[in-house]
C-alpha cells in the first residue's frame, strides 16, 4: 500500500524485453536503499524490485500490466515518480493508494494560474470509474485532490513544490498518464451498481 506522496524522481536507464516481460532498470536516489522483492510504485504502478545496486535498481512488468499502463511510453533517459510502500507506523500524508491502475488518462490541457498549475484529464467511459469535486485522485503516482468533475474527466490543481518534485513539470497535453481511483469511492460504485441490477 503506498500514499501517493512522491519520495524521488527516478531515471530509466535500460528497458530490456525477455518473452513478454519488460525489465526497466532506473537510476535514483533511493534505489541503493531497496532490496529484492520490496515493492515500489513507478508512477503508480506497483512493481517488485528484482535487483539493486550501485545506485540503481531493476522491476520488471509482464504483458498485462503493459497494456495497462503508460509503461509501454517509457523511453530511456524519462522520469519516473517513485514511492516505497508505507511503514506500518507510517503516516497518511496522502491516501490510500494500491499501486493498481485502473485505466490511463489523457492529459488534455494545461494552465498556469498565478504561480501554480490547473491540469486537465480525460478518461474513457468504459472506465466505469468516477471522480468526485474535493475526492481523491492518483496521478502517475501522485495523490491529488480533484477541482472540477465530469463524467469521463476531471480537474486538479498542481503547487509549485509538487511541479518541480514530480514528473508533472514534464507534462504535457496529450500525454498518457496511470489513473488510480480512490479505493473507497471503486467499493461504494461497485455496491450501488450491483444493487441496481438485484
Amino acid at each position: 500500500m503506498f500514499t501517493g506522496i512522491i519520495e524521488t524522481v527516478g531515471t530509466l536507464v535500460s528497458i530490456d524485453q525477455e518473452n513478454s516481460n519488460f525489465h526497466f532498470t532506473v537510476s535514483s536516489s533511493i534505489s541503493d536503499e531497496l532490496h529484492i522483492d520490496q515493492s515500489v510504485a513507478h508512477s503508480g504502478v506497483c512493481l517488485t524490485v528484482t535487483s539493486c545496486g550501485n545506485g540503481r535498481h531493476v522491476v520488471t512488468a509482464i504483458d498485462e500490466t503493459m497494456r495497462k499502463t503508460n509503461l509501454g511510453d517509457l523511453r530511456v533517459g524519462d522520469a519516473v515518480n517513485l514511492e516505497r510502500c508505507m511503514p506500518a507506523q507510517g503516516r497518511f500524508d496522502g491516501h490510500i493508494v494500491q499501486g493498481h491502475v485502473d485505466t490511463t488518462g489523457i492529459c488534455a490541457q494545461v494552465e498556469e494560474t498565478a504561480g501554480s498549475w490547473k491540469y486537465v484529464f480525460t478518461y474513457p467511459e468504459s472506465a466505469g470509474q468516477i471522480t468526485v469535486p474535493k475526492g481523491s485522485i492518483t496521478i502517475n503516482g501522485v495523490s491529488l485532490t480533484v477541482i472540477d468533475s465530469e463524467l469521463t474527466g476531471f480537474s486538479v490543481a498542481i503547487i509549485p513544490y509538487t511541479y518541480e518534485h514530480t514528473t508533472f513539470k514534464t507534462l504535457q497535453p496529450g500525454d498518457r498518464v496511470n489513473l488510480e481511483f480512490d479505493v473507497i469511492g471503486k467499493y461504494v460504485q461497485a455496491y450501488l451498481t450491483r444493487s441496481s441490477q438485484v
